[in-house]
């Protein structure tokens, strides 16, 4: 959680809570999608709080504690560094809606499993679940959120609109420990995240799926709407 926000942001994040939590008083599932970096794991920290103020409990997860273990992909042969493998490859679906979405729904069992595997450590937490409140409000943050084994049980959508450039150059930022490692992270968020990105947009065109796009370009004045730009 950033030490303080802009007036504008916390207004936009305030509105999007009024609007979710007036879907409906039991369980809520929200999906926070968008390109790599665009500001998901933010924005859907800031979104849960802004709930939290309207007086709903809030539960948070991110997708990428549901992918299958590198392990899995070595013994099995699974292509996990391209473009297109990580994009086939990469999701543990089964985990993810049996333990977390499913249970996390107006009529699920409100036992949640919050993380599948750490995708640092690659150690199993799916033994780990919390009891989600009948009208707790799940908040997710993932890049795919709105491909077809996720998309049925979101009750609403948020997508975060970055151009890819910007995402390249913050993803890079982020993950960019030193001088001589910034070519591999660049490397790597070329030819793999910005490639499994493309094939998602054009397969899925998730844009068209999300009940409200933010602008999230500059992060003290977000702008809820279509951008300006063409899409990329």
């Amino acid at each position: 959680m950033p030490s303080s926000m802009s007036a504008g942001r916390r207004a936009l994040l305030d509105g999007l809570a009024d609007r979710i939590v007036g879907i409906s008083p039991r369980r809520l599932r929200v999906a926070v999608d968008g390109r790599t970096a665009a500001g998901k794991t933010s924005f859907a920290h800031e979104l849960a709080a802004a709930i939290r103020r309207n007086g709903r409990p809030t539960l948070r997860a991110s997708f990428d504690d549901f992918k299958k273990p590198f392990r899995d992909a070595a013994e099995r042969g699974y292509d996990r560094l391209t473009g297109e493998g990580y994009y086939r490859n990469a999701p543990d679906f089964e985990t993810a809606q049996r333990m977390l979405l499913e249970p996390a729904g107006p009529s699920g069992s409100g036992t949640v499993c919050l993380c599948g595997h750490d995708p640092i450590t690659g150690v199993d937490h799916r033994h780990v679940t919390v009891e989600a409140p009948l009208d707790a409000v799940l908040i997710v943050d993932s890049v795919f959120a709105m491909r077809p084994e996720y998309n049925e049980y979101w009750d609403f959508r948020i997508w975060l609109d970055v151009s890819t450039e910007l995402s390249l150059a913050r993803g890079v930022e982020r993950d960019s420990d030193s001088g001589d490692r910034r070519t591999e992270v660049e490397r790597v968020h070329r030819d793999r995240y910005q490639e499994s990105e493309r094939i998602y947009i054009a397969e899925i065109d998730p844009t068209s799926k999300a009940d409200v796009i933010i602008d999230n370009t500059d992060f003290a004045n977000p702008r809820a709407g279509p951008p300006d730009r063409e899409p990329s």
